[in-house]
């Protein structure tokens, strides 16, 4: 269903669950157009940000989900999910010097999260 020119305003979150729900019934058309429509309403969304990222990625379109996944990464440069989706994004354009970077840096940041984590390794009791 098209976009209505005087359609309110949404909750961004819930148009990337709703575009979610569409890239998984394998209506990749409609996901775009409702992450689209999420970043141009709430630009500061990383979520929409990286979901658009996944579905370029998926859809082989690596320089439109390299747009958007440098996107998310300006909003959260710390967050583990970005920097792996920017480093397959740069194995599958070729540039592996990229990939590693972007991979080291999510692997670190594992690793912080593991050090910081509260909870007992269940497998160690």
């Amino acid at each position: 269903m098209p976009q209505q020119q005087n359609e309110p305003s949404r909750d961004p979150i819930s148009l990337v669950e709703e575009a979610t729900f569409d890239f998984t019934l394998g209506d990749n058309d409609e996901a775009l157009r409702k992450l689209r429509r999420a970043v141009d309403e709430a630009p500061e969304c990383f979520e929409a940000w990286h979901a658009l990222t996944e579905v370029h990625a998926s859809l082989e379109d690596y320089d439109q989900a390299l747009e958007a996944a440098t996107r998310a990464f300006e909003l959260k440069p710390e967050d583990i999910h970005i920097n792996t989706s920017l480093s397959r994004i740069w194995m599958h354009k070729g540039d592996k010097k990229m990939a590693e970077h972007f991979a080291a840096k999510a692997r670190t940041l594992g690793w912080k999260d593991e050090l910081n984590s509260d909870g007992e390794d269940p497998g160690l009791a």
